[in-house]
C-alpha cells in the first residue's frame, strides 16, 4: 500500500500492493505530485495510462509495456524495461536508466523518451511524432514506417534502419548495419544541428551535434506514380 515519504513522495511497495492498485492511485484526480515505486520485479504494464502532469519515480526493472499511452508525466526507470516501454505515448517524458528491450516507444504520439543505454530490436517502430533519444545503440528494424518525430542514437544502428519511413527524421552518431528501403542518407543542415542540439541537451547527453548523420526518407515509397498506374 501506498505511504508518505518524509521529501513528499509517496511510495507504493509492490510487495505490498498490486500493479492495479498503483496504476488506479496514480490514473485518479488528485493523484500524488511525486511518487516512487519500489520492489517492481520486473511488473508489466506498470505506470500505465496516467494523464496528468505527476512525476514517477520506478526504482528498479520493468516488464512489458511500462508508462504505455502517457500523457503529461514523467516517468523514470532506474533500471531495464521490457517489451515497448512507453508504447502509444502522447506526451510527457519517459526515460529508461538502464536498457531497453525491443518496440520501444512504438506507435508513440508525442513526448520524449529517453533510454540511457542500449535499444533493442524495432525501436521507434510507427513512430507517430515521439522524439526518442538512445544513449547507445539501437537494433534491427527501427523506425520502421516511422512516420512523424525523431530518432536520435548515440551509438550503432542495426540492421534496415527506417525501412519504409515516411518523415521521421533518424540521427545516428555510429555505424548503421544497414538501411531498409527507402532509407537513405540526408544533408545535415544548420536547422538539423539545432534541432539535435536541442534533443541532446533535453535527453542530458553531452555529445556533439556534428558527429552525428542524419537519414530519412527518399519519398518512392509512399508517392503515385502513373507510370505505374497498370500495377494498381
Amino acid at each position: 500500500m501506498a505511504s508518505a515519504m518524509t521529501d513528499t513522495a509517496t511510495t507504493f511497495d509492490l510487495r505490498t500492493t498490486t500493479v492495479r492498485s498503483t496504476n488506479k492511485a496514480l490514473q485518479a484526480a488528485g493523484a500524488p505530485a511525486r511518487s516512487v515505486i519500489t520492489a517492481p520485479r520486473g511488473a508489466h504494464a506498470l505506470a500505465c495510462g496516467l494523464d496528468s502532469d505527476i512525476d514517477v519515480t520506478i526504482d528498479g526493472h520493468v516488464g512489458y509495456y511500462c508508462a504505455g499511452m502517457n500523457q503529461h508525466a514523467t516517468v523514470t526507470v532506474a533500471g531495464n524495461a521490457g517489451v515497448g516501454v512507453a508504447e502509444n505515448m502522447m506526451s510527457g517524458t519517459v526515460r529508461v536508466q538502464g536498457d531497453a528491450s525491443q518496440s520501444a516507444g512504438a506507435t508513440a504520439h508525442g513526448g520524449l523518451l529517453v533510454i540511457e543505454g542500449n535499444a533493442a530490436a524495432r525501436c521507434g517502430i510507427s513512430m507517430k511524432g515521439v522524439d526518442i533519444v538512445v544513449g547507445g545503440d539501437i537494433g534491427h528494424m527501427s523506425a520502421f514506417m516511422g512516420q512523424a518525430g525523431r530518432l536520435v542514437v548515440c551509438g550503432d544502428a542495426g540492421e534496415a534502419l527506417g525501412d519504409s519511413l515516411y518523415e521521421a527524421r533518424i540521427y545516428v552518431r555510429g555505424t548503421v548495419a544497414s538501411l531498409g528501403a527507402d532509407c537513405i542518407k540526408k544533408e545535415m543542415a544548420a536547422e538539423h544541428l539545432a534541432e539535435l542540439t536541442e534533443l541532446l541537451a533535453a535527453a542530458g547527453i553531452d555529445a556533439d551535434p556534428t558527429d552525428f548523420t542524419r537519414y530519412g526518407s527518399a519519398r518512392q515509397l509512399y508517392n503515385f506514380h502513373v507510370d505505374n498506374a497498370a500495377t494498381y
